[in-house]
């Protein structure tokens, strides 16, 4: 065990934190799979716990690989991987499929391996660094609103857009997290509103093409306006998962039922992912639910610690960028669940089952651990870096 802790660097109690949360999704993720095995009679519910303890060793092993590359690769890496997300979501638009009833343009099916892999998780990460990056390069520089509509909005924005048709949700997110990034990265605040406006605009014009031209977006925008009309609607006109997943909560009480004894899961169909947590409420009650909440806040403890030990500013935002989604994630599945957000489709951090969203999480720590491991780097080491010789040490 001594000779393992050796080669683990960078905040043990981030690791810890990780550990502790994948064990904990063991029963809940195994509970919640029997929906999936008698309801919708796919599987069974031991196959389930064994996919998601695979997809969680793969993880761990994701976040041990990142957390050995030096940060600094990061910073020209988001510049190469840019072009290469763009394709896999004009990839994912004209041929993604569906995995367990989602949104056929929301997925690429790896082959061999059984896995649906979200490009726009894959896009969001990229998405932050590539934003983490240009605010650390121009952080003593006067920047010209043109000049970042060119360096920084126009990738934002092409990636943003290829992601809006399919899931507004995640576009939202990804935007509100951009926004909060820039301005922790001392992005003119005038700017930053100009932004917004633009933003408003564009999901304005895209509703109203999406109205005028329905084949082209079949169901999207009612999708939307449903899943509005359903939380705002105080006559009781609920969206079914909603009002199971209330049920759950209200049953689960205090102490809850005990592990493995939720009912409402035969019920719930997203009770393994977008809405686990509810179950969690109804196994572990009131006590294991703020036990939840209190990991994920203790996680956004030590990554905000992580971020303030950092010797460069990329440093710092780059945990921020990446460290931030992942609790705001967390909250928004938790909200979801309990009915004080509208239904988004987002899982919950190395909890849910899924393999995209648990993967892309364990990229993001891995690049926080990384930070964590790093000494006495210096700005311009990073900053520096020729993406194109990133790449030929890759090859070499």
């Amino acid at each position: 065990m001594k000779h393992i802790f050796q080669h683990i660097k960078g905040d043990r109690a981030i690791w810890a934190i990780v550990t502790v949360l994948a064990i904990f999704s063991f029963m809940p993720v195994y509970s919640a799979s029997t929906n999936l095995v008698y309801v919708v009679g796919n599987g069974s519910t031991f196959g389930y716990l064994i996919k998601h303890i695979v997809l969680l060793i793969v993880g761990f092993l994701i976040i041990y690989g990142t957390h050995k590359i030096p940060y600094r690769y990061f910073s020209g890496g988001s510049v190469l991987f840019l072009p290469i997300v763009v394709l896999l979501l004009i990839i994912t638009i004209a041929q993604g499929t569906t995995i367990g009833g989602a949104n056929a343009s929301r997925w690429i099916h790896i082959p061999f391996v059984g896995v649906g892999f979200q490009t726009s998780t894959l896009a969001g990460l990229v998405l932050m660094v590539y934003v983490a990056r240009y605010l650390a390069k121009n952080k003593e520089k006067e920047i010209l609103f043109k000049e970042s509509l060119f360096q920084l909005w126009l990738p934002v924005g092409v990636i943003l857009i290829l992601i809006l048709p399919a899931n507004f949700s995640t576009t939202a997110i990804m935007f509100s997290m951009i926004l909060l990034l820039t301005f922790i990265g001392g992005y003119p605040l005038k700017y930053i509103g100009y932004i917004v406006g633009m933003g408003v605009f564009s999901l304005a014009f895209f509703v109203l093409v999406a109205k005028a031209f329905p084949d082209a977006m079949p169901n999207r925008i009612n999708t939307w306006q449903s899943r509005i009309e359903n939380f705002s609607n105080s006559d009781g006109a609920e969206n079914y998962q909603v009002e199971k997943a209330k049920i759950a909560i209200a049953t689960g009480g205090v102490a809850g039922k005990g592990p493995g004894k939720s009912v409402q899961k035969n019920f719930l169909p997203q009770s393994s992912s977008d809405f686990i947590y509810a179950i969690i409420i109804e196994e572990y009650g009131l006590m294991g639910a703020l036990m939840v909440i209190f990991i994920y806040f203790l996680l956004l403890f030590r990554i905000l610690i992580t971020a303030k030990k950092s010797t460069t500013i990329f440093a710092t935002l780059l945990v921020v960028g990446v460290g931030l989604p992942i609790i705001f994630q967390a909250m928004i599945n938790m909200a979801v669940a309990v009915n004080l957000f509208p239904v988004t489709g987002q899982t919950l951090p190395l909890i849910s089952s899924g393999g995209t969203s648990i993967w892309m999480t364990c990229f993001a720590l891995g690049m926080i651990l990384s930070v964590s491991a790093s000494k006495n780097e210096t700005e311009e080491t990073i900053l520096d870096d020729n993406p194109l010789d990133i790449l030929h040490e890759a090859i070499d």
